[in-house]
Order: structure tokens, then C-alpha cells, then sequence
């Protein structure tokens, strides 16, 4: 997507709810559009002193724009979760993963431990109710690389041929954490995981999920599948589910409907698990990448259909 910048101070931050009518969040904030409705920086906030109406500012740029950048926000693990609190529950840092001597609520992503995230994904839609969105901060930065993009899964959606949309509206796909995260549950973590939604994980059974997902607080549909953890489309044949799912991915990472941030220390990033996917490039040799990420709870995705 080619960045045109604008700078907007609105009294009032908006989203579109399912009817079409704007909802206001009542705080003046200056936002500059990566895009109409994709990608978006947050300036002259200060997170960890924010009142409550820019944080209601800052969900509902969220909603709209899918991806916000924030920058110079110099923060610890406690101020990152107490922000994340500000803006919905929060679950535990991952399902599966040991994220050492963090907060439960952090999960960090070491390039010296294998925390690597080089395929496209959305976060844990292998778990019932994936995450509604996550906040990713760096902790430690290579001289160059590890940029992560976003893929628009509504802007995708749109931009399909009306015979497509239709045939996607009526899909199912399972996804399966197994082939991430299977091994490393198994072997790594004998067996017990993480306690999720109160229970704690002991085996990854794959979930079934819509191919196109409502967004519960716009109404609007997008894409739901990624690389990263479907394993593929139900009730039909593995060369109609190869076929359909490799042309939703090829569609859903087009250049337009992708934005790329390249890191700087003191940024952070939001973005919402229900209408994007994410890749962080794998490109910066043998030094070392630290990200910390929470993840704001979900709810169980519904579909068009049923």
C-alpha cells in the first residue's frame, strides 16, 4: 500500500458501527492515515498517563484503521499490560509457550529461543475465542531488519470477485496449532502448557472456524484463514481445499492491502487479530530480536451464514 500521510486533529475519534452510524470516543487526537481505512500513527500521546478518554480515543482508532503505530512510548511489562488493561481484559501471554521471567501476561519473542514469526498469521485462531487484538513493543532491536507487515482481511474481502465472496460466505476451515506449536507442547513442555480461558492446555484439538468472519463491533466481513494455522477448507476435497485456500492467500497479501512498519525502540503497536494477518521479516542474520506482545481477549468467531 503506498503511504500518503495526512494529518487529521478531530475533536472526536470515530467508529462505524454495524448500521453505518458513527460512534465518538470524545478525545482530540492526531492521527496520521497510512490509508482510508488501514494503518494508522497515533502522535503526542503518552500511554502510561493517558486519560481515560484517549483511551477510548485510541480503541476506536484501532477499530477503524486495524493497525495503529504509537512511538516513543518508553515502557515496562507492567506498564504494557496495565495499558492493554485500559483497553479490554487481557488473556495469558500464549496457550503453549514459556516465555521465562515475564509476566504471565507477556509473551516474548526471542530469535535466541526460536521466537520467530516469519509466516504469515493471525494470533492463536487455533484456540476456540482467538485474541481480539494485541499491543507488540520491542525490547531488543538488530542494527537493520525484522520490519513486520499487516494484511487487511476486510480490504481483501472487499476486493474479491463477487462469485468468490459468495462461495467463501459458505466455507469452514479447521485450524490446527499442532503444526507450530504440537512438537514444542509435547517435549518442551511435557505435555502441560499454559492455562487458557481457564483451562490448562494439554493437547492442541483443531477448531473450526468460519473462511469469513463479522467483525463483532462493525458488522463488517473479512477473511479468516492464514497460512500460520489453517490446515484447510471442510467438506470439500484436499485439492479444492489447496486450491481455494492458496487463492485466498495469494489475494489477502497482495502489495495494496499490506502496510510494513520497520521498529524503532519506544514504539507500539496495536493491532485487531479479527480482520488482520501479520509476518515479521526473518532477515537480520545472527543478531537478536526481542518482542513483547500482550493480547487483548476474544470472543468466538461468527460467521455470515447460520
Amino acid at each position: 500500500m503506498t503511504i500518503s500521510p495526512v494529518s487529521i486533529s478531530s475533536a472526536e475519534s470515530t467508529s462505524v458501527a454495524a448500521d453505518g452510524q458513527f460512534a465518538t470516543a470524545g478525545a482530540e487526537l492526531d492521527i496520521d492515515e497510512y490509508g482510508p481505512s488501514f494503518g494508522a500513527e497515533i502522535r503526542g500521546i503518552d500511554v502510561a498517563n493517558a486519560s481515560d478518554k484517549v483511551i477510548r480515543a485510541v480503541r476506536s482508532t484501532l477499530i477503524d484503521h486495524k493497525v495503529v503505530v504509537i512511538r516513543d512510548q518508553y515502557i515496562d511489562d507492567a506498564a504494557h499490560i496495565e495499558f492493554g488493561r485500559r483497553l479490554g481484559d487481557l488473556t495469558i501471554g500464549h496457550p503453549v509457550w514459556n516465555s521465562g521471567d515475564v509476566p504471565d501476561e507477556v509473551y516474548a519473542l526471542d530469535s535466541a529461543d526460536d521466537g520467530f514469526a516469519d509466516v504469515w498469521h493471525t494470533d492463536v485462531t487455533f484456540m476456540p475465542r482467538p485474541p481480539m487484538g494485541s499491543i507488540l513493543r520491542p525490547v531488543v532491536l538488530p542494527r537493520n531488519g525484522g520490519d513486520t507487515s499487516w494484511a487487511d482481511a476486510e480490504l481483501a474481502y472487499l476486493s474479491l470477485s463477487e462469485p468468490v465472496r459468495r462461495l467463501a460466505d459458505d466455507l469452514t476451515a479447521l485450524h490446527d496449532g499442532n503444526r507450530a506449536f504440537g512438537y514444542y507442547l509435547r517435549q518442551r513442555r511435557g505435555g502441560r502448557g499454559n492455562t487458557w480461558e481457564g483451562e490448562e492446555v494439554t493437547q492442541l484439538v483443531p477448531v473450526s472456524h468460519p473462511v469469513v468472519r463479522v467483525h463483532p463491533e462493525t458488522g463488517r466481513k473479512s477473511l479468516f484463514v492464514n497460512p500460520g494455522f489453517t490446515s484447510h477448507i471442510e467438506g470439500v476435497s484436499d485439492a479444492e481445499s489447496r486450491g481455494i485456500l492458496d487463492l485466498l492467500y495469494a489475494h489477502l497479501t497482495k502489495p495494496e492491502h499490506i502496510v510494513r512498519h520497520r521498529w524503532r525502540l519506544g514504539d507500539l503497536v496495536l493491532w485487531d487479530n479479527r480482520n488482520t494477518l501479520h509476518y515479521a521479516n526473518r532477515d537480520y542474520g545472527d543478531t537478536r530480536r526481542v518482542m513483547h506482545r500482550i493480547t487483548l481477549r476474544g470472543d468466538l468467531p461468527v460467521g455470515p451464514v447460520g
